[in-house]
């Protein structure tokens, strides 16, 4: 699993992590608003819930490759 995120280019999943995290720009990215609602409890909903795994798996992927890179370059 880890070799196909090796394969995305960097370059691919920061334009995709910025797009998709920050979608839509107006009036507030539906990142941030469910990230909001998981801190003061009111997710419940379930398109609230795949709206939070749907605009934060590319950030999360992101995030892992990055991990992943400083990992491999530090030994």
């Amino acid at each position: 699993m880890l070799a196909l995120l090796d394969r995305i280019p960097t370059s691919t999943l920061v334009l995709g992590a910025l797009l998709l995290g920050l979608a839509p720009f107006v009036p507030e990215p539906h990142l941030v608003e469910k990230i909001r609602m998981l801190g003061n409890g009111t997710l419940s909903k379930p398109l609230d819930i795949f709206d939070l795994f749907l605009h934060g798996s590319l950030p999360v992927l992101l995030a892992v490759k990055l991990v992943r890179q400083w990992r491999l370059e530090r030994e």
